[in-house]
């Protein structure tokens, strides 16, 4: 399954509600490091569906960006049970952003 797009509308449903671990990347369009990341994050999204994966373009989603203190980007959240457990800040090889949602 593709990466959901998120906004302040769905954020609380698709996030906080959620039945399983999720992973919020805040991107940009403009932002190097986030295309290297999103092809990354999609194929996540893809391959692992225990986990659901939710993007954030920060420039569309600036409540949201300021709600969790996102300063730079790409910003990986990861949210469980409603509860935000793990953050990362920058690119990230699969490995890396993969042990983010499993430990």
């Amino acid at each position: 399954m593709a990466a959901i797009n998120i906004t302040k509308e769905n954020f609380e449903q698709e996030v906080l509600q959620s039945d399983r671990p999720v992973l919020v990347d805040f991107w940009a369009s403009w932002c190097g490091p986030c295309r290297m990341v999103g092809p990354i994050v999609e194929e996540i999204a893809e391959e692992y569906p225990q986990y659901k994966v939710v993007k954030v373009n920060v420039d569309e989603q600036q409540d949201l960006a300021v709600r969790f203190g996102v300063m730079s980007i790409p910003t990986l959240l990861v949210f469980n049970g409603g509860q935000l457990v793990k953050q990362s800040i920058g690119a990230r090889p699969k490995a890396q952003i993969l042990a983010l949602l499993e430990n």
